[in-house]
């Protein structure tokens, strides 16, 4: 049941073909006499004769039946072997039928015997090999399937046999007659072999059949051109009747490439068409927005402005880019954002399509927007949206800002240009700002306290005032007052009183948190001393009139040293009145004068 199986089976992957015979030697080729060895003499006779279709040829023959005990041999020229192992013998010959003979012994035959003998050359004689069935091997004794009479044509028969195996460089055919009435019309000796095949992608080589009729003879193959090996070892089997079977092994036709028509070739892909794969597949037109001008392609590129995704098998069509989202809407909430949008009017051909919100921060002064920090909060996320809606959080108050929705998909990476996006621009609402960061004392009297401080860090809005609370330290009651700018005076003060002070700002949301509290404590005395600021102009104007005063002083010595001593010292006094101005006291020094 297996070898009927296998049989079945290599029926249908191995093309039938049949054997081929190849002829070693065949008596019809004779144009002059044959010659061949015959013993005795009084035995075989060679004669002109016709074949079954009316040719000339050469023939033996014997009908020595009347007389007994004949052992008549006939022994052809010596056939060299050719390496085969096991050749094939047809004879066609015809026989007399004994019962159509009259007045014969019993010893009429209708056989005869098949002999062969092997030689390292051609070295037989009349004597020798002797002539019997050692040292000549028989293969079989032969007995027609139709005999004749007197009165009937000769009928031909065809007998085929086979020995094996060989081993020597050549070898004889003998026929042994044994009494018959017979003619040996034709001796053919050939071999079989099995011819180049193609199977399964793969060609083997004309093989020769083994040494016995059952014999399966390896082949080995190789893949035909274009094809690649898929299972290996690649083998055929030839049988003894020299036919393929039992194939081992495969290949097929690689990427580009299609089997042909009577599938024994590989044959490259058309223009316009390709085969992504190995294997026995036809070649198939290319995919929508490619295409290859050259045979035998795996694959087809894609045309200007169409893409592959690295994912994308060879049988994908080429797509592209997406374009921009449509129809953007924003909902401002204080610091938060909600965007939808609609999907764009091309997706590029793809099913990926997903979307990325890309925030940006825009100052005042009309300097690029930047990238937000990663305390802006999206949800469900940035990159990679599939819904077309995203919540922002955590912005900043009273801060522009710019969106980019993008619109990506799985090719978005292949041109040089960055992704399709539409811009929506938005401002935050205005917030209650930050706390004040700190309070500084610049003044105190006893009953006044003169503050100032930096605005909030984060004013959220424009800053419409500030709020400051005090309170003596203990007490529970506290005062405010307000300010347009970022220091106040506070007044209505107790001496000597330490004070907590707070601040706070506002905008139009309304009041920012207070600073850390801070405390300030008033001065003891009711007029203290100035300070050194109020104090200046006082200074700076005693000190021009000391210096006025000390000029003239240098001026009036200079010019008194010039004078001479014969003078009144009335005279004297008088000059020097025009020098000093009213209400202004001199002292002169008496040791001036001594003498």
């Amino acid at each position: 049941m297996t070898m009927d199986y296998l049989l079945w089976v290599c029926s249908l992957v191995v093309p039938a073909v049949l054997a081929v015979e190849e002829t070693l030697m065949d008596s019809r080729w004779a144009t002059t006499e044959l010659a061949w060895t015959t013993f005795p003499e009084s035995g075989w006779e060679e004669v002109s004769g016709y074949d079954d279709s009316m040719s000339p040829i050469r023939t033996y023959q014997v009908c020595n039946v009347r007389q007994p005990n004949q052992n008549n041999w006939l022994r052809t020229d010596f056939i060299p072997r050719r390496d085969v192992l096991r050749v094939y013998v047809e004879l066609k010959f015809s026989v007399r039928d004994c019962a159509s003979i009259p007045n014969i012994p019993g010893s009429c035959k209708e056989t005869f015997n098949l002999f062969y003998y092997e030689s390292e050359g051609d070295t037989a004689t009349d004597t020798s090999p002797l002539w019997r069935e050692n040292p000549y091997v028989k293969v079989d004794t032969i007995a027609p399937d139709e005999s004749f009479s007197l009165l009937e044509a000769g009928r031909i028969n065809t007998k085929v046999r086979s020995f094996g195996p060989l081993s020597k460089a050549g070898f004889y055919l003998a026929f042994q007659d044994l009494g018959a009435c017979m003619s040996l019309i034709s001796v053919r000796v050939f071999f079989k072999k099995c011819s180049t095949t193609i199977a399964n992608f793969a060609v083997f080589p004309e093989t020769a059949t083994g040494a016995e009729a059952t014999s399966l003879v390896i082949a080995p193959g190789a893949c035909v051109a274009n094809a690649m090996e898929v299972s290996v070892p690649l083998k055929l089997y030839c049988n003894g009747d020299g036919e393929w079977m039992v194939p081992v092994g495969s290949c097929t036709c690689v990427s580009g490439f299609e089997p042909s028509s009577d599938g024994t070739q590989c044959q490259a892909c058309i223009s316009g068409t390709f085969k992504s794969k190995f294997g026995e597949g036809s070649c198939a037109p290319c995919p929508s927005n490619s295409h290859t001008g050259s045979r035998g392609a795996n694959v087809c590129p894609c045309q200007n402005g169409f893409y592959r995704a690295d994912s994308d098998p060879p049988e994908s069509p080429c797509t592209t880019i997406p374009s921009a989202p449509r129809n953007v809407i924003s909902s401002v909430n204080e610091t938060s954002l909600s965007l939808e949008w609609e999907e764009p009017e091309d997706t590029g051909g793809r099913g990926d399509l997903v979307y990325n919100v890309v925030c940006k921060k825009c100052l005042r002064d009309r300097s690029p927007c930047t990238r937000c920090d990663d305390n802006v909060d999206m949800a469900p996320r940035r990159l990679g949206l599939r819904q077309r809606k995203v919540v922002v959080r955590n912005l900043q108050a009273h801060t522009r800002y710019s969106f980019e929705v993008q619109a990506v998909n799985g090719v978005s990476g292949k041109p040089p240009a960055p992704p399709n996006y539409s811009t929506v621009n938005i401002t935050t609402n205005q917030a209650a700002p930050s706390a004040v960061p700190t309070v500084h004392l610049m003044r105190s009297t006893s009953d006044t306290l003169s503050l100032s401080w930096l605005p909030p860090e984060k004013p959220n809005g424009v800053i419409l005032d500030y709020e400051i609370k005090y309170q003596e330290r203990g007490q529970a009651i506290s005062h405010t007052v307000t300010s347009q700018h970022s220091s106040a005076k506070v007044d209505g003060l107790r001496a000597a009183t330490p004070y907590v002070v707070q601040v706070r700002a506002r905008t139009v949301a309304g009041y920012g948190r207070y600073s850390n509290p801070m405390d300030f404590s008033t001065s003891l005395h009711s007029d203290p001393q100035k300070s050194v600021q109020d104090q200046l102009p006082l200074i700076i104007g005693s000190a021009s009139a000391g210096l006025v005063v000390v000029v003239a002083l240098v001026v009036i010595a200079v010019v008194c040293l010039k004078k001479q001593h014969s003078g009144s010292e009335l005279e004297y006094t008088e000059k020097l009145q025009q020098y000093i101005s009213p209400g202004v006291k001199v002292y002169i020094d008496p040791f001036t004068y001594e003498d």
